[in-house]
């Protein structure tokens, strides 16, 4: 089975233009996509000044440029061409450098890391929220779009935390002979 083409096909019916409005439904999982995806990537800026960790720095450049302000656009273009208000986004955080911040008034970079793990998750769970509940396929080409922005990006994630050691994984499960 090849996505693109399963996402192709569900589409095409939609390409003349004849398409229903948005339900309620779309509607809401596409403003609380785009409102938790607006405050995560807020939190991501703000890490991004405090962390001291390059590597961590480029990921959580990587994740707000290539991850979640395209998304933020697409979700934006989509609804204000469907004639939808928008909801207020959060205004970008100033790029600055804050390491020197006291520690224990900050994230460690594994705490930055973990967080930044766990948003993906919950944006990955809710995601396969809005792409079963759409009704319209293109809205859930959008959620599938998404979907595929963060896993491909949390694999590259997991690298990292792996190699700094900040994965938290539960231990192993070993049944008594």
């Amino acid at each position: 089975m090849n996505i693109m083409e399963v996402l192709g096909d569900a589409i095409k019916p939609f390409l003349d233009g004849e398409k229903p409005p948005l339900n309620v439904g779309e509607v809401m999982n596409l403003w609380f996509y785009f409102t938790a995806t607006d405050q995560t990537m807020r939190g991501e800026q703000v890490s991004f000044n405090i962390t001291e960790d390059p590597e961590l720095k480029e990921k959580l450049q990587e994740v707000i440029n290539d991850v979640h302000r395209p998304i933020l656009d697409e979700i934006t273009a989509f609804l204000k061409n469907e004639g939808i208000p928008m909801p207020e986004a959060s205004p970008d955080k100033p790029v600055g450098d804050f390491r020197h911040i006291p520690v224990g008034s900050k994230l460690s970079d594994e705490e930055i890391a973990s967080l930044l793990s766990f948003n993906l998750v919950l944006g990955i769970n809710y995601g396969c929220r809005g792409l079963t509940e759409a009704v319209r396929p293109d809205v859930a080409a959008l959620f599938a779009k998404f979907q595929m922005k963060k896993i491909i990006f949390s694999l590259t994630l997991k690298d990292l935390l792996m190699r700094k050691g900040w994965l938290k994984a539960p231990p192993y499960y070993r049944p008594e002979a």
